[in-house]
């Protein structure tokens, strides 16, 4: 059975150290003069696109976005995308892990799931400039490579992500984490870690020491939907990358995701977005 593509972290540097958690590369260097065009696939590490000047087209978990002037994309490991962008963009591309970010800090990893809820963001011209900024000063640490240059690219990577978030997400500059939002978080990485085996919230709640109401009650607070809503639009977004980004046929994509009974993942799928799987694929290609 065909997997989704997934990449890996891809650096011009042979230093073991940082190479497989880390990079950063001009747009201008990564393009020379030519379009770039990925098809469908998905990465295991953070992705993080900034371009000052840009053009093309690019589709995150089956959202379209207009690639523009003074934008970014930020895209979390798991999300399935395809990207095309045209010669003469300009700007950074930066990949790193989670355990480059801060390994094993817990309020770190809050912190990413935070800018995590958005994937695209705009900027006029004036306000572009403190992120380039940023941005070219991790660039020059990471090529200059002088005494303690991951824990300045570190420090770095904090300033841009706490922009961003002041700027789009607005929750201001507090990093207080509440109990529902802490709970919430968990139940969502659980729900992408176990999807395949676990369909009830009775699951999640039981490896969360919850109970279900109070699990409900979490997720319709912060998300206004009920746990089943939310492992059910997982079911049907992960059914779809897997349509889309690879060939199998449509019991063998019931098979990864856990359903036995094919017949029954199809009128799942049809229940939900109107259309068959084939039919879907068909449709979106």
């Amino acid at each position: 059975m065909k997997k989704i593509p997934t990449r890996k972290i891809t650096a011009t540097t042979k230093e073991p150290a940082i190479a497989a958690a880390f990079s950063i590369r001009k747009l201008s260097d990564l393009l020379d003069g030519k379009d770039m065009l990925q098809e469908l696939h998905r990465h295991d590490f953070f992705y993080l696109l900034a371009l000052e000047k840009g053009a093309g087209v690019h589709e995150i978990d089956f959202t379209s976005f207009t690639v523009c002037n003074h934008s970014l994309f930020f895209m979390r490991p798991g999300q399935v995308h395809q990207l095309t962008l045209k010669a003469g963009s300009t700007g950074y591309l930066v990949q790193f892990n989670a355990d480059f970010y801060y390994p094993h800090d817990k309020a770190a990893n809050q912190f990413l799931r935070k800018i995590n809820t958005r994937s695209f963001f705009r900027f006029d011209t004036g306000s572009f400039k403190k992120p380039l900024s940023v941005l070219t000063h991790i660039f020059n640490e990471y090529s200059n490579r002088q005494e303690k240059y991951q824990e300045a690219i570190r420090a770095d990577l904090d300033i841009l992500l706490i922009e961003l978030i002041r700027r789009h997400c607005k929750i201001g500059s507090t990093t207080t984490v509440s109990y529902t939002q802490e709970k919430l978080d968990e139940f969502l990485e659980l729900v992408n870690t176990h999807l395949a085996t676990h369909k009830q919230v009775s699951q999640y709640a039981a490896m969360m020491n919850l109970t279900p109401y109070q699990l409900n009650a979490i997720s319709k607070t912060s998300l206004g939907k009920t746990c089943s809503q939310v492992i059910t639009e997982h079911i049907i977004l992960e059914s779809k990358r897997y349509l889309l980004a690879t060939t199998n046929q449509v019991n063998q994509i019931a098979w990864q995701l856990g359903y036995e009974d094919v017949s029954y993942f199809i009128r799942f799928f049809k229940k939900q977005t109107g259309y068959s799987p084939e039919q879907f694929r068909q449709n979106s290609r």
